[in-house]
């Protein structure tokens, strides 16, 4: 099969559906756990944010495996990924059995830690240890998913996903309206999703992908080494950037005791995930399409079709979230009757058209510049103004200025749009050139 054939299209389309229905299993969520009140939808928010910062560590080698993969499978060495997944998942099942074992037995703790309104901290603490305690299936996923993807095949990982949230909304219906577990049974739906996913993608690799040995392949400590070169920068980009998002939690639940703010951001963060599921799907396929470029020697078409992602990003981007600000207060009128929550996510969402804007040119620039080997710099742009802006101007806008969760808003635009200037530049430069994994 010739990968550098593919077309944009041929890749986005899987990958943005996958994103999607995970998004719209999210919503479903937020809109089942609407029906037990808004304090649950806050606190589920909430718990998800604080477990993401440690399932973002995974990250560390799903992403270093894809700029591996793509590289050496562009370079028509396809077996140096087969061994690429092999250390992968040794790594990511180590670290995901950690993390585990840290979120069931100290959710509480880490939740009193870091901070959260009074009235969140039961139902959080609840989700937190559930879902948190099985997470070693979300270390796992991506593992396989990036296999399959590196290879051309994002159709099974898509699948898996549907499957999984198909499954997932059935059990919150039998959970939520005939057992009456509220937080509980959504977390044990989430969890047990995430397992038949898991499995899912585990047998399409299986079935899908069968490759030759390399003849000469490099030493397994090479292979790891340049794993973590790109992996670490970026899993540390993700995890400080998540971080700072929970200095925003933690700022957005000072503003007031029932927890509004929180929750108003929650909705609103949900809802964005339609215009935000079609940049990050844009960026990820171009950048596959990079790595085989880059490994093919194709530095020229690489360069274009990564400017040419971008504009599609961008007006993508904006005209979603135009639509999504124009009807909000339908839209919102699924999840909530309170009109201080729905005027408020109103307002967020008007916001979030720039904040968008910014998002689109941020992921594609780069994670094409991941994929190429340059990872240090969008994880220093990242950490510098993810604490400056997002959580700074969220301290700022929102508690200074007592302008509350629209000014984290602000502080999270200011974000998103000047580190897109900055990768744009970066990525002009051509210092991704200089960067690559294969000779």
């Amino acid at each position: 099969m010739n990968y550098i054939d593919k077309k944009l299209h041929h890749l986005f389309f899987p990958i943005f559906l996958e994103i999607l229905f995970t998004m719209l299993a999210g919503i479903v969520d937020t809109l089942m756990l609407s029906t037990v009140g808004d304090q649950a939808v806050g606190a589920v928010g909430t718990a998800t944010t604080y477990i993401n910062v440690f399932i973002i560590m995974f990250t560390i080698i799903s992403s270093g495996m894809m700029a591996v993969m793509t590289q050496y499978i562009g370079a028509n060495r396809p077996g140096v990924a087969k061994i690429t997944l092999k250390i992968g998942l040794i790594f990511n099942l180590i670290l995901g059995t950690l993390f585990s074992l840290i979120m069931f037995f100290r959710g509480r703790w880490l939740l009193q830690t870091i901070g959260i309104a009074p009235d969140l901290l039961e139902p959080a603490t609840i989700y937190l240890q559930v879902v948190g305690g099985f997470c070693f299936f979300s270390a796992l996923i991506p593992i396989f998913s990036s296999y399959l993807r590196s290879f051309g095949h994002p159709g099974p990982t898509m699948t898996g996903t549907i499957v999984g949230n198909a499954i997932n909304l059935l059990l919150n219906t039998l959970f939520l309206f005939v057992f009456h577990w509220g937080v509980f049974g959504v977390a044990l739906a989430t969890s047990i999703s995430r397992a038949i996913n898991l499995l899912w993608v585990f047998i399409a690799s299986a079935r899908r992908i069968h490759v030759e040995k390399d003849p000469n392949p490099p030493p397994t400590k090479a292979i790891f080494a340049s794993i973590i070169r790109i992996g670490l920068p970026a899993a540390l980009e993700s995890a400080m950037y998540n971080l700072a998002m929970t200095l925003v939690i933690r700022y957005l639940n000072q503003m007031d005791s029932d927890g509004t703010q929180a929750t108003a951001r929650s909705y609103a963060a949900q809802i964005s995930h339609f215009s935000y599921s079609i940049s990050f799907a844009l960026g990820q396929a171009n950048a596959i399409m990079c790595g085989w470029r880059i490994g093919h020697g194709d530095l020229v078409t690489c360069n274009r079709e990564t400017h040419r992602a971008t504009i599609y990003g961008i007006a993508s981007n904006l005209t979603v979230s135009i639509l999504l600000a124009v009807f909000a207060v339908p839209i919102l009128s699924l999840f909530t009757d309170n009109p201080t929550i729905i005027r408020l996510v109103q307002t967020l969402l008007i916001v979030d058209i720039v904040l968008e804007v910014g998002r689109a040119a941020s992921l594609v620039y780069g994670m094409a510049l991941k994929t190429s080997g340059d990872a240090v710099y969008p994880m220093g742009i990242a950490v510098l103004f993810g604490f400056l802006f997002a959580a700074g101007g969220t301290w700022f806008f929102g508690l200074k200025l007592g302008w509350l969760a629209l000014g984290a808003y602000v502080g999270m635009t200011l974000d998103e749009c000047t580190r897109a200037v900055l990768m744009f530049r970066r990525w002009c430069r051509g210092h991704w050139k200089k960067h690559m994994l294969v000779d």
